[in-house]
């Protein structure tokens, strides 16, 4: 989330990494507008509770008991305004870095550098899935019968394969000084919204549970990053370096064509993550 006081004192530069971001510049408006009336009515509300103290302290019940519903009034204003203005500001995404390449598609990637040369063969070669189903380590035919689309089985040395990766990535990171975390792979919806991951229309990726009112981690980092929520840390403690692995689980709603085949963009998958 962008500080306020950013937004506040430079304007400017927000507009201008917002529209490299190709954000609609009417929310950023309507947030100016919204930030006044909260500004202003936090204001009106601090005026009101010194005067109902005043009050309280001279014993003048009939102008206490008038001001009490005017704050009541200012308080449910408040409520609305507060929210409204809460949930704009998540919507803003962070500012670019400067320099950084701006496009609007694939099509406008640079390419940094390159390093080899690309494996040249002398034959048709097969995709990855081609290869899994014929092996009989891969079937999402039978992950779609039993699940649905975008489902699928690692079976056999799939499995095996799977985790070789990540006892690998795992074992590796435990050298560097990584702590080894399976966290929840579910999270209450305020803390999701606290890692900024309901904002954005990221809520529609998402897998809820209203019966639970919890949701499914999209990836290990979702439950880790607030694993020392409402806690302290002695400076001599850090930094804490986590290496998490977890199911992780996303509608993946927008992808499709190209990105959607075999066991890409599914619905479930396993992930290592620093």
């Amino acid at each position: 989330m962008l500080d306020v006081n950013l937004i506040r004192k430079n304007p400017e530069k927000v507009r201008e990494g917002l529209k490299a971001k190709h954000v609609e510049m009417g929310l950023l408006e309507r947030f100016f507008e919204l930030d006044e009336r909260w500004r202003a009515m936090t204001e009106k509300l601090d005026i009101l509770r010194a005067r109902l103290n005043q009050l309280s302290k001279e014993r003048n019940v009939e102008e206490a008991k008038k001001t009490k519903i005017e704050i009541k009034k200012a308080e449910e204003e408040m409520v609305g305004l507060d929210k409204e203005r809460t949930d704009l500001l998540s919507n803003l995404p962070n500012l670019p870095a400067e320099g950084w390449l701006f496009g609007h598609g694939e099509e406008d990637n640079k390419i940094v550098r390159a390093v080899g040369e690309k494996t040249k063969f002398d034959f048709e070669p097969r995709d990855y899935l081609t290869l899994g189903e014929s092996l009989g380590i891969i079937d999402v035919a039978r992950g779609a019968k039993v699940a649905g689309s975008r489902f699928g089985y690692l079976v056999g040395a799939g499995a095996l394969l799977e985790f070789a990766l990540v006892n690998f990535a795992i074992n590796r990171l435990v050298k560097k000084g990584f702590v080894p975390v399976i966290p929840p792979v579910m999270i209450k919806p305020e803390v999701y919204t606290g890692m900024g991951r309901l904002q954005g229309g990221q809520e529609e990726e998402r897998y809820y549970l209203p019966k639970d009112n919890l949701y499914l981690v999209g990836s290990s980092e979702h439950t880790i990053g607030p694993m020392h929520m409402e806690e302290i840390l002695k400076e001599e403690d850090l930094p804490r370096r986590y290496v998490g692995f977890s199911s992780c689980f996303r509608r993946e709603a927008g992808s499709y064509g190209k990105d959607t085949k075999g066991i890409l963009r599914v619905h479930q998958f396993d992930k290592v993550e620093m």
